[in-house]
Formats: C-alpha cells, structure tokens, sequence
C-alpha cells in the first residue's frame, strides 16, 4: 500500500512537523479558504482555483503541505509534455501553482515544504529525474525560495501571463 505523505523536521515540536500529502477531499474546504497577500496573489493562483483542473487532468497532483493534520500550503505536480518548454530532459516534472496560506506565512513552513519535494517526488514518481519550476522574474522572495531549497537558476527564461519568468531545476539524479 502506498504511503502518500513525507514528513521532515520531525525533532522538534509538533508544529513544525512538516508532511506532503495528495490531496484528499477532507483538505478541501481548507485549502478553498486560503488567502494570499496581493503582492503574492498576482504571481500565483489560489489552491481553490486549480483544484477542479488537477482533479479533471490525470496528469496533475495536487499536493497539500501539512503542518500536523492543518493544511498551510499547496502546490501541484505536472507531468507529461507540459515540461518541455521547461527542460529537455523527458523525465521532467513541473512543480506549480505553489502558495503558503496567509495565516500560516512566516513560520518557514514553504522552505521545508520545497526541502521535503524532493523526496516526496523521488518516493512516488521514481521515474523523474527533475522538478521545475518558473518563477516571475519580479518575485525575487520566491525566487530565493526555491534557490535555498536547492533549486538552481538554468539560464532558461519565457514568457508568463504576466512577464518574463526565471526557469529553476532540481535535479533528483545521485
């Protein structure tokens, strides 16, 4: 039977045990009422506003971040042909659509989140090699984000809806 979370920060208190999660109908509600300050909403969509796209799209995962059973963060993960305008490599994934609920920013809870990816990407799609991601060439928090989780800048760049975004790779090859 497959586990479908990962836990990480376990050696502290509860609070800041960290688990990634496919989504599940009970994270729904939650996930549906987060919020996000303007200044991040422009640069990424709401859990509620992809959840009916990656529940109609066999080739998305919703993944939910947990903070003990409280879910605090979203992302999903794409595969298929979707990744080549990211990377040449055919056993790509992309990581979008992340976010961290208001209510729940600042407790370093999306910099674990993007340390645990990696082995949660690793666990359930052994196939994949890397995870990519585009970020806004403007929002230069996330961008240090993902840098400090281990993601690196690949040169690449394209056009988003809204400008010109920075593609960061993650390579999942020993």
């Amino acid at each position: 039977m497959r586990n479908d979370t990962h836990e990480t920060d376990t050696s502290e208190t509860k609070e800041q045990i960290i688990r990634l999660s496919f989504y599940r109908h009970e994270h729904e509600a939650a996930l549906r009422a987060f919020k996000l300050p303007e200044e991040q909403a422009r640069f990424t969509a709401l859990p509620g506003k992809v959840l009916e796209l990656s529940l109609n799209d066999e080739n998305r995962y919703p993944v939910v971040i947990l903070a003990g059973d409280v879910p605090v963060g979203f992302f999903v993960l794409h595969c298929g042909e979707v990744t080549a305008p990211f990377s040449d490599n055919p056993n790509a994934i992309l990581l979008r659509a992340f976010s961290i609920d208001q209510a729940h920013q600042g407790r370093g809870y999306g910099k674990r989140a993007m340390r645990t990816a990696a082995a949660f990407v690793a666990e359930h799609f052994p196939e994949v090699e890397e995870i990519v991601l585009a970020v806004n060439e403007q929002n230069h928090i996330a961008k240090r984000l993902y840098e400090a989780s281990g993601f690196r800048d690949t040169g690449r760049q394209r056009l988003g809806s809204i400008g010109m975004q920075h593609i960061l790779s993650l390579s999942l090859k020993s």
